[in-house]
């Protein structure tokens, strides 16, 4: 495989925000008395590159939309303003494996996150000068897949040259939609229904010897 624009989900692809995560919506779900004992971080893996609110009301069966709404602008204020301090655990050889990528690659990320969190994690990993540009959700209402061409049509990307990489089914059927061919990343949240597919990396140094 041979691409020059690298695109990459965020949550369980580059990083494991869940620790901090979970404490804000414990912090949230208790004050509005909506959970009955708090959240583990384990209790996250299901849910990890979902939809905010399709999150909230599997937590939560029968939640109102008005709750919906009320719980998830308190959590994204919190998160986004803790995030950028307290971040999260960076997956094994990321750093050095996204710099090293960056001198004759271009790089990107499309997340299904809020707005803004994809800002705390440039923050507090201080990669913001190793990614082009980013798009998500919560800045354009759209699918991953909506997104991913996005920022193929903003950049004048194509698919010949370009790669998805993420570690979910969802990842992967928004790469497919996308057009894209797609990298799957085994120690992420999620799995394929292709237990045997390729091309995969056990951790992200994989890619330099891939692309």
């Amino acid at each position: 495989m041979s691409a020059k624009n690298l695109i990459f989900d965020l949550d369980g692809t580059l990083w494991d925000s869940r620790a901090t995560i979970i404490t804000i919506w414990n912090e949230v779900l208790n004050k509005h008395q909506l959970i009955q004992k708090d959240l583990k971080p384990e209790d996250m893996n299901q849910y990890m590159g979902l939809l905010a609110d399709d999150i909230l009301r599997d937590i939560v069966p029968g939640i109102s939309d008005r709750e919906v709404r009320e719980v998830l602008s308190e959590a994204v204020q919190k998160e986004n303003k803790i995030l950028p301090v307290q971040g999260g655990i960076l997956y094994d050889s990321v750093e050095e494996t996204l710099k090293s990528l960056a001198k004759n690659h271009t790089l990107f990320i499309v997340s299904n996150c809020q707005e803004g969190y994809i800002e705390a994690f440039l923050e507090f990993t201080q990669f913001g000068n190793l990614f082009k540009d980013f798009e998500s959700y919560g800045r354009t209402g759209k699918p991953k897949s909506e997104n991913i061409r996005l920022i193929m049509e903003r950049n004048h990307l194509n698919s010949e040259n370009s790669v998805y990489i993420g570690d979910t089914q969802t990842d992967y059927n928004s790469a497919t939609a996308s057009h894209l061919p797609f990298i799957f990343c085994e120690y992420g949240f999620g799995t394929l229904n292709d237990s045997e597919y390729s091309p995969s990396v056990s951790k992200l140094s994989e890619l330099e010897g891939m692309i």
